[in-house]
């Protein structure tokens, strides 16, 4: 669209939100941006309709139908309603789940959703104050009902706030759902089709109850309690950094037995300007910085950090030399996957029916762990949803003990069906516990994994392009990858190319081409060798970003080997960003 004609079309669309039934607060931003000199915000507020995708809504805050506000929240639910009235038409009593995080408007968004919900005659259970997402997840499950929503856009910058749709198993919504709402939230076409004015009788206030159900689940699954008896006086310091984990993690880890919990009080602070970080991401090293200090004040011997809404952990432990080290995503799963396989052998608890999940972007070692232990493994795309598929599909037949992502997301168990960073925090701690009660530290227990199975070296980068010609931009990146594949990583050769938005894989090795299994096509790209180097190339769902991952492999003979092969391995990857271009 040329630059006049769009223009045109956003200042028409704006003026519409001027003459339509919008509040007064909302006309007078619309004005604002109409009256600037400067049409940037006013193209990027209004040149698309804020989409509700598969994994719900996520955008910046504001006015403008590419805005999260009360209308766009709005129509989202109102479209959830009207499909769920379709799909239980049955059922005598239509119930959901709400909940939200400590982002501005959160609380307003869940409860103007209540009221829409209500409206149209659907049972309302709304966390009576901010919760973490797993316990949405878990609240649905518990209470029997078909869908729930949260308010949240989990990691982002204090100006994005989101909105995540669950089923009634409790995960994320995937297909047919998934495309069946959005086409209903498609059908909204106006304001007016929106039902605000809410039935407080069908509006019922949870909270309590809830949270000592969910960690009396969590306790179920401690393997260590006598090393956690034993230990209990580990010292550990965590941080909510401003979000909804303060509400549970505390509480959880004092509930499997531990008694030195250490706070950092400035990051206590429910807050949705998140004051003491840039960004509120676990995975973002500053995040930790206050906590860290206070680690080292304290004499603390591990650090736990978890998101806004409470489903990713961040975590640091000491090294060899005292010094606090940042556990990336892939170190926590090989942590907590290399645990839960091998205590659950210790005890006798392995049937020959048990499983883990990854996802596809995660570090390929898990794969080398499970076969080792005889433990199946599932790949998957990135997103809990498909985690939580391969559990609805495997349940009552298989065991499923495990499962996670390199960004920071864990679940152990099944009560939950979404990343749950408070299991995810017991069970860092319970490792903790059992690893010092073995004479160990949590850095020697990572040592010991890669003596066994080999050193591999992950690093993320994420090229942010913000806008529409940001997303143009991207998907210009994607197109020139498939048309230009790479035949080389690092100076070794390309041996297997797999295009998840084709579901075709290209062995050149075997000079074969062959189908990828997988339950939907998604825009991922994905380069091996033959001595392991991985580069996965894939545009974020939810934030304007394209994401790399490169996984680079090592031998390891010895602990005295670690630093040079680690040395190695980040030469490799450096080379493979020089030939990127990031």
């Amino acid at each position: 669209m040329e630059e006049e004609t769009l223009l045109a079309f956003v200042t028409d669309k704006a003026q519409s939100w001027i003459n339509g039934n919008y509040d007064a607060a909302t006309k007078e931003e619309v004005q604002r941006m109409l009256d600037s000199e400067d049409k940037s915000k006013l193209i990027d507020a209004f040149y698309k309709d804020l989409e509700f995708g598969t994994g719900g809504l996520r955008g910046i805050m504001g006015a403008g139908s590419n805005r999260m506000n009360i209308y766009t929240v709005g129509s989202a639910t109102q479209g959830l309603s009207n499909y769920l009235l379709k799909e239980f038409a049955e059922i005598d009593e239509i119930k959901v789940v709400i909940g939200h995080d400590c982002r501005n408007n959160s609380r307003r968004f869940a409860e103007i959703s209540a009221d829409i919900f209500s409206a149209n005659g659907i049972k309302v259970y709304l966390y009576e104050s901010l919760r973490p997402t797993p316990e949405v997840s878990y609240a649905i499950r518990k209470l029997g009902c078909q869908s729930g929503i949260m308010i949240t856009a989990s990691h982002n910058p204090k100006e994005y706030n989101g909105y995540k749709a669950y089923w009634n198993d409790g995960a994320q919504v995937l297909g047919p759902h998934d495309k069946n709402i959005i086409a209903e939230v498609n059908r909204i076409a106006s304001v007016d089709d929106i039902r605000f004015k809410g039935n407080k009788k069908l509006i019922e206030i949870i909270g309590k109850d809830m949270d000592k159900a969910f960690m009396d689940e969590v306790r179920k699954f401690v393997l260590s309690p006598d090393a956690i008896k034993r230990q209990h006086d580990l010292k550990m310091v965590y941080t909510p950094i401003h979000g909804t984990g303060i509400t549970l993690v505390p509480d959880t880890l004092k509930a499997i037995g531990f008694t030195q919990i250490i706070n950092v009080p400035e990051q206590d602070v429910i807050s949705g300007d998140f004051p003491t970080v840039v960004s509120p991401n676990p995975e973002e090293p500053a995040a930790l910085d206050l906590a860290i200090k206070r680690a080292m004040e304290t004499g603390a011997e591990l650090v736990m950090a978890t998101d806004p809404d409470g489903d990713r952990i961040g975590t640091a432990i000491r090294d060899n030399e005292g010094n606090f080290m940042l556990v990336n995503g892939n170190q926590t799963m090989l942590i907590y996957l290399y645990y839960l396989m091998n205590r659950r052998k210790e005890l006798g608890l392995l049937t020959g029916r048990e499983y883990v999940v990854k996802t596809i972007v995660t570090t390929e070692l898990v794969k080398d762990i499970a076969k080792k232990k005889g433990i199946e493994l599932f790949d998957c795309y990135t997103g809990f949803k498909w985690i939580a598929e391969i559990i609805r599909k495997n349940e009552g037949t298989k065991k499923y003990i495990g499962g996670g992502e390199e960004s920071y997301g864990f679940l152990a168990g099944d009560f939950v069906r979404d990343k749950d960073s408070v299991s995810a925090c017991a069970l860092f701690a319970e490792i903790a516990a059992w690893a010092k009660d073995n004479g160990k530290t949590m850095y020697q227990l990572l040592e010991d994994i890669y003596l066994e199975y080999g050193y591999s070296k992950e690093v993320g980068i994420s090229l942010v392009r913000k806008g529409k010609e940001g997303a143009d931009e991207i998907e210009a990146m994607m197109k020139n990858f498939r048309a230009n594949p790479k035949h080389s990583l690092g100076g070794s050769p390309v041996t297997l190319v797999k295009d998840f938005a084709k579901l075709e894989a290209t062995d050149y090795v075997r000079n074969e081409q062959f189908a990828l299994e997988m339950p939907t096509t998604s825009n991922v790209i994905q380069y091996f060798t033959e001595e392991g180097t991985k580069l996965s190339i894939r545009p974020s769902g939810t934030e304007p970003k394209i994401k790399f991952y490169i996984e680079a492999r090592g031998v390891v003979k010895s602990r005295e080997d670690l630093p040079g092969v680690e040395e190695a391995t980040l030469l490799k990857i450096n080379a493979i960003r020089e030939e990127l271009g990031i």
